[in-house]
């Protein structure tokens, strides 16, 4: 076991999360009735705190007993969650997915006897959980049967704590109102549904297209309740906002005298929607404000936290980079939060080192960090760990607690990728070479398909060793499919493993854009690098063998196409295959336009670049987890009084990004109905303007102005329909699929 003496307070902040509670087992207890309700009485439960010296890691111990039962003991609700999670997984197959929902009702009658203990101690004290736009690209519309299911999964997984963003628009609102600002000042300030983690960073100010109603926020307050109250059942520790100082612009008139400062102007926003305003905390107003905030959420949550995340500077440069200054901005900040919670622990994201690291010189990171004067006040998240981490140049952040994250995904971004070497082997590494190092956790920025790598972080939480990741895909294949020898399962995951999920050339960091998501252009879209890198990092020939073997594993066993996990996979496996294929097209389309070929030629080619997203778009239509409906259907429903705004929200943010396309194509999608209605539609219009305009006439610029027309009315329109509501079947699709493309396939 791992112990930090540094960070004994970690024992506290674990504890409060559970300290209410009768039965120290209660939120176990309630889990199991909740997801395996044949096997209420098929558990025994037991907490047992470490005793001795101060060790902060979880420890579970899983054994049968004579009567018949699962003993499950354990240091922490976490452990004991853990143990339970690692029982059902690796000895009854069954657990609960992403998209796919809990399977572990469906653990066999009789549960599997253990021949000999299960045993797993954490190798660090911390299994976190959330990246703040998460929030907004993945859950910005759930229900709480959305999160009940979400908190399921992060607890089985051991997840302990976790971001908790949710509702609070109305703590922004109570405040401002506490102080003076009217309703027009302050829906100045709030951004819409789909944009409002950007709000929170003080990267945009105000709205597009409507205004945040307050039923909605009341809503989401109400939904927050919810969750932090399950997540006190299941032991997780909620990490909740500080008041950032972001603030509406006519502050000035409640506070004639404030100090402010202005945010440089954040990705072409301009001024109305960005160059935020806020209070400098040296300000006497920043502390004021900071303890009515926090005060708040004490007074309606109860003491659920001393975690409080606070980013000032995310993407947005400060005012100086005066080592004194920075020095002096991170010292009255958190004595800001100190007056206002004696025992807070300041969370900040380090993805600011990282994306601006030009500023962000080494002597200025430790400037701002020593402006802390004790290091276990803070709680540093170095986001992007397994691609761009911070840890080693600021050596571990000079000190301060930290945390190895994964952030794998930009946007949540479509696209089998992995890094399985960088997540088992450099995280070790970390635990072995830092002394402040407390935790794993993962920052996507959307949840997409690539479970299996985020699975592998939380597990590599509990190994004191690299991952075996040979075993651990076998492992994890068996429990996703809950089929045994189906070869073709293990055979097709094993040839994704060491390829498709390992990139080790980080000039691509995180998952592929596909350039069928990007404004169609003749250069400029092959071989991209970086963090929306278009480069195909393995062999495509591999994926389209391995996508063999699993559709092969369901005609040897007929049953799996009736299989969630197995219609999930095939859906996304083909989709991918497809996806790659786009390319070839892509460069005879191109280069048959630089060689002049006729407007017959020129159209040709365009039709097949454009059947083949026609073919996409119906593959996808399988499946509702690939289809825009949804997106679009929970957008009306989570506020149907402003439905239309709403739903113009959950549009634009998969689009433009922004009244003018400032951000386009950021968190692009592959989707049914938007693969078919608009990728298919841009292309065929710049096939249209090829087919129409001779090489040495073509202008990229107003090809783009005239398509902005086009996309910004698809954002505008409202949906009245379902037009992908229920699914195909995935077998039919197929076929018409192979028979199509069977160059594709390589049948």
């Amino acid at each position: 076991m791992r112990v930090l003496k540094s960070c004994v307070w970690l024992l506290s902040a674990v504890g409060v999360a559970a300290s209410s509670y009768q039965s120290p087992t209660e939120g176990v207890e309630s889990l199991v009735k909740r997801r395996l309700p044949q096997h209420v009485d098929s558990f025994e439960f037991v907490l047992e705190p470490p005793h001795g010296s101060v060790v902060v890691n979880d420890s579970y111990t899983v054994s049968s007993t004579k009567n018949g039962k699962v003993r499950i003991e354990g240091t922490t609700t976490s452990a004991l969650l853990s143990g339970l999670h690692k029982y059902l997984s690796s000895e009854a197959n069954a657990d609960i997915w992403w998209f796919i929902g809990s399977q572990l009702d469906q653990t066999p009658k009789n549960l599997p006897k253990l021949r000999a203990p299960i045993k797993g101690s954490s190798v660090v004290p911390y299994r976190y959980y959330w990246n703040t736009v998460t929030t907004s690209y993945t859950s910005a519309f759930w229900t709480w049967e959305d999160w009940e299911t979400q908190l399921d999964w992060m607890a089985l997984r051991g997840v302990n704590l976790a971001l908790a963003w949710i509702g609070v628009e109305k703590i922004f609102i109570d405040a401002f109102h506490e102080i003076g600002l009217n309703d027009e000042e302050i829906d100045s300030f709030i951004s819409g549904p789909a944009f409002l983690a950007w709000n929170h960073f003080g990267n945009i100010q105000g709205s597009w297209g409507g205004t945040l109603p307050r039923s909605w926020v009341d809503e989401q307050f109400s939904l927050q309740l919810k969750i932090l109250k399950r997540m006190e059942e299941l032991g997780i520790t909620p990490i909740l906002p500080a008041f950032p100082g972001f603030v509406p612009r006519n502050i000035s008139r409640v506070f004639p005298d404030i100090s402010l400062s202005t945010s440089p102007i954040w990705s072409n926003f301009g001024t109305t929607l960005s160059a935020d305003i806020y209070i400098n905390p040296f300000d006497p107003r920043f502390a004021q404000l900071q303890k009515l905030f926090i005060n708040k959420q004490q007074e309606l949550y109860g003491n659920v936290t001393n975690f409080w995340t606070l980013d000032q500077f995310n993407e947005n440069r400060p005012l100086s980079g005066d080592l004194d200054y920075l020095r002096n901005v991170s010292h009255n900040t958190w004595a800001a939060l100190k007056a206002a919670d004696p025992e807070a622990v300041w969370v900040m994201q380090a993805w600011l080192f990282s994306s601006d690291s030009s500023f962000w010189t080494n002597d200025r990171v430790e400037a701002l960090l020593g402006g802390v004067p004790v290091n276990q006040d803070m709680l540093l998240l170095d986001l992007f760990a397994e691609s761009a981490p911070q840890w080693q140049r600021t050596d571990s952040f000079y000190g301060k607690p930290w945390i190895w994250c994964e952030l794998h995904n930009y946007g949540g971004n479509m696209g089998l990728y992995g890094q399985i070497e960088n997540v088992t082997i450099n995280s070790m590494d970390a635990v072995r070479n830092s002394d402040s190092i407390v935790g794993f956790g993962l920052t996507m920025e959307g949840q997409e398909g690539n479970e299996i790598m985020y699975d592998l972080l939380l597990d590599q939480a509990w190994s004191p060793k690299p991952i075996d990741t040979d075993t651990y895909f076998h492992d994890w294949v068996s429990a996703r499919y809950g089929a045994k020898n189906v070869k073709g399962l293990y055979k097709g995951w094993e040839m994704l493993r060491p390829t498709v999920f390992n990139n080790t050339n980080l000039t691509v960091n995180a998952v592929q854009k596909s350039i069928l998501e990007l404004t169609p252009s003749i250069s400029g879209l092959l071989g991209r690098t970086g963090r929306h890198g278009t480069t195909i990092m393995y062999d495509p020939a591999v994926m389209v063998e391995a996508w063999s073997e699993l559709f092969k594993a369901g005609l040897q066993d007929l049953t799996l196409f009736n299989n969630p996990s197995y219609q999930y996979d095939l859906v996304d496996w083909t989709r991918q295959v497809l996806v790659n294929s786009f390319e070839d097209h892509y460069k005879d389309l191109v280069d048959a336009y630089n060689k002049s070929s006729s407007p017959t030629v020129i159209r040709t080619r365009g039709a097949k670049l454009v059947t083949l997203l026609k073919t996409l778009d119906a593959v996808l239509a399988t499946n509702k987890n690939f289809q825009l409906t949804p997106w679009i259907d929970r957008a009306r429903a989570s506020s149907p009084s402003s439905a239309n705004f709403f739903e113009f929200n959950a549009r634009n943010q998969i689009t433009l990004w922004g009244p003018q396309g400032q951000i386009e194509d950021y968190a692009s999608k592959q989707w049914a109905g938007l693969v078919g209605t608009y990728y298919a539609e841009r292309w065929q219009q710049f096939v249209d303007y090829l087919a129409t305009t001779k090489p040495a006439n073509y202008n990229q610029t107003a090809f783009h102005e005239k398509l902005l027309v086009w996309e910004t009315k698809w954002g505008q329109q409202t949906s009245t329909r379902k037009v992908n509501a229920g699914a195909s079947d995935i077998r039919s699709v197929l076929d018409v699929a192979l028979k199509s493309w069977s160059d594709v396939f390589q049948l």
